[in-house]
């Protein structure tokens, strides 16, 4: 216990000095002086007042067999099929708990599981040792899967956790068995101090497919960032596991590929070995006709690209894809693999080997699909968060990449499951506290101080003379104002246009981008949908007007709706024929959850569904017609 005492202090010492340094440039003055010229203020809000959310993240039952629901308004006749959704739906299995006690300061609520310290200290010391057992990340919850089956103007709706082998671990042992993101699983108490000794350098991949429905082959899974994802009966909602690995040299892949006509799609994941990492893009082939193999047979590595740093290697969550094109951002979010591969034996989370480094660029790799080459030219621009791609397209020799982004990397920190439960004041200043300092040094990160997530325009030269001029702006395209300058070095700087004005400001910006995706994806578009973030999560819906910058929103009070999905009409004519669902959720008890229906172009409401049964905050969805 003792050296695990003592590595405390210089993590301390660590982290009380990227807390004054996060103090010390907030300081106008200092602020100014520590940026760098192509370095842009980042953006903030000032809130107060948010209302507590805690029951949206709270555990709820499945609803496995399908229950009708009340319509108010009317559906359109044409909308028949099932909305998926994916999301966390339980965070504690006995007394091991995926988020902290309300009071933390209170180290009788913070006792390891499995433990009977007999003393104050005691309690102190091993919830020093054993505290990431129980800190814990709104990512970290049981996948719950959600269907809406939509027909003839009705919907029932049913719900089923993912029994994947984490969730049958936990439910049988009734204690968390395998860690997740932010949550490390303790050495079950009942073993042998070899046994639990040596369960410290056991890491197990989680198949807790939480994220996102994908598909391939035809085939429906559910995804997360491991190499393990659960293909899904859409009938049962019952799922085998399938393994990346099996198939292509890859430790994991995203929870956002993206789909070709024909039915190809294209992902990316690392790969790991003795000399670091690598990043991969995965071609996953259409299904032959007439075959009915619907595996992953056949998938390959199109590209390989090595990281700026082998063993700090960027997290991605999605990447964008043009007619021709794969592009890829390698932001200054890292992830430090030493960190990752000594962190069950530490007694740490995998969140904690991540960490935000704005004193690196950002740099964008352009692969071509046909050859699998990597384009030759150095693409870079300030330091930047991003998870979500809108769209790309090619026009007039470049890509034109639009992205949702912040200016700052704090966000995945604000999502821990005890800020999401706080109220009031402590709401506005959500305080958290690191891992290994819990009961030392209380930290303030507050909705305010987390950069706002803006849409935001890039152009991609596609290819460069030798002898272009320095100082050259290379976009030759009169629609937009973002640019792409070679500097002396020859990289090219790129310097985004905001697609926005001052009302998504005062929105809160906006994440979780759609748009029409077969119709519009890697092609000139026009609108995107997205959620509003004037809370913690989506507390709006917006539509945005890509070429005149307005938008659209709808908004009830006490209300926080989920990510848009775009379903179009059938024979549409218009980019925006159709409608947009989004599952609506209320922390009010006098209040339910419904199903909105809203139509595409108008943004005004065309009925909703409600459903008598509570619903977490989920992540992502997709819509299956008929």
């Amino acid at each position: 216990m003792i050296p695990h005492i003592l590595s405390f202090f210089p993590f301390l010492l660590k982290e009380v000095a990227l807390l004054l340094w996060s103090l010390f440039r907030h300081i106008p003055v200092v602020g100014g002086l520590v940026l760098s010229q192509k370095q842009q203020q980042v953006t903030y809000s000032n809130r107060k007042g948010l209302e507590c959310l805690s029951p949206l993240f709270s555990s709820v039952q499945e609803t496995p067999q399908p229950i009708p629901t009340k319509i108010e308004g009317h559906l359109p006749k044409w909308l028949r099929g099932k909305l998926l959704r994916n999301g966390p739906g339980k965070f504690e299995f006995g007394k091991d708990k995926f988020s902290l006690s309300e009071n933390l300061l209170e180290p009788e609520k913070v006792k390891p599981v499995g433990v009977r310290p007999s003393t104050h200290l005691s309690s102190l010391l091993l919830a020093f040792v054993l505290a990431d057992a129980r800190f814990n990340h709104w990512f970290d919850g049981m996948a719950l899967l959600h269907q809406f089956e939509i027909e003839n103007g009705a919907v029932k709706y049913r719900s089923k956790f993912l029994r994947s082998d984490s969730y049958m671990a936990n439910s049988e042992n009734n204690r968390i068995m395998i860690s997740e993101f932010g949550t490390l699983a303790v050495p079950d108490p009942c073993k042998s101090i070899f046994e639990r000794f040596r369960s410290r350098f056991e890491v197990k991949s989680t198949d807790n497919c939480n994220v996102n429905f994908t598909v391939y082959k035809g085939d429906y899974y559910v995804s997360t960032e491991t190499n393990l994802m659960r293909k899904v009966d859409l009938e049962t909602l019952n799922s085998e596991k399938v393994n990346w690995s099996r198939y292509v040299a890859v430790s994991g892949a995203t929870a956002h590929p993206h789909y070709e006509p024909d039915g190809t799609a294209y992902n990316m994941g690392n790969s790991y070995g003795k000399h670091g990492s690598n990043y991969n893009i995965i071609r996953v082939p259409p299904q032959e006709p007439g075959s009915d193999d619907t595996s992953l047979q056949g998938a390959k590595v199109l590209c390989t690209i090595e990281p700026k740093e082998k063993m700090k290697p960027s997290y991605y969550h999605s990447f964008g894809m043009s007619e021709n094109y794969i592009i890829f951002i390698e932001q200054p979010l890292k992830m430090n693999l030493w960190k990752f591969i000594t962190a069950k034996v530490l007694g740490n989370s995998f969140s904690d080997g991540i960490s935000w480094e704005p004193q690196l660029n950002t740099h964008f790799y352009v692969v071509d699909k046909r050859t699998g080459q990597v384009l030759p030219g150095q693409y870079c621009s300030q330091a930047l968060l991003f998870f979500h791609q809108i769209n790309a397209f090619e026009d007039q020799g470049c890509i034109v990449l639009d992205i949702c982004c912040q200016d700052e990397g704090g966000a995945l920190d604000a999502y821990r499951l005890q800020n999401l439960h706080r109220t009031g004041q402590a709401l506005d200043q959500v305080t958290w506290l690191w891992a290994r300092v819990q009961l030392l040094l209380l930290l303030w990160q507050t909705y305010n101080s987390v950069s706002r997530p803006y849409p935001r325009r890039f152009v991609l030269p596609i290819s460069v003379a030798p002898g272009t001029p320095v100082g050259q702006n290379l976009s030759p395209l009169p629609y937009t104002s973002a640019s792409a300058v070679k500097d002396a070095d020859g990289k090219i700087w790129c310097t985004y246009e905001s697609l926005h004005d001052e009302r998504l400001e005062e929105a809160g910006g906006l994440e979780f981008p759609q748009i029409n995706y077969a119709r519009c994806n890697g092609k000139k578009y026009r609108f995107f949908y997205g959620c509003g973030f004037g809370h913690m999560v989506g507390d709006s819906l917006i539509k945005m007007d890509s070429k005149t910058k307005e938008l659209k929103i709808w908004k009830e009070e006490g209300m926080y709706p989920s990510e848009p999905v775009f379903v179009p009409e059938p024979n549409a004519a218009a980019e925006d024929g159709g409608v947009i669902l989004s599952v609506v959720l209320t922390p009010r008890q006098n209040q339910g959850t419904f199903l909105l229906v809203l139509d595409a172009k108008s943004f005004a409401e065309l009925g909703r569904a409600r459903v008598p049964v509570q619903m977490p905050y989920g992540f992502h969805g997709v819509f299956v017609p008929r």
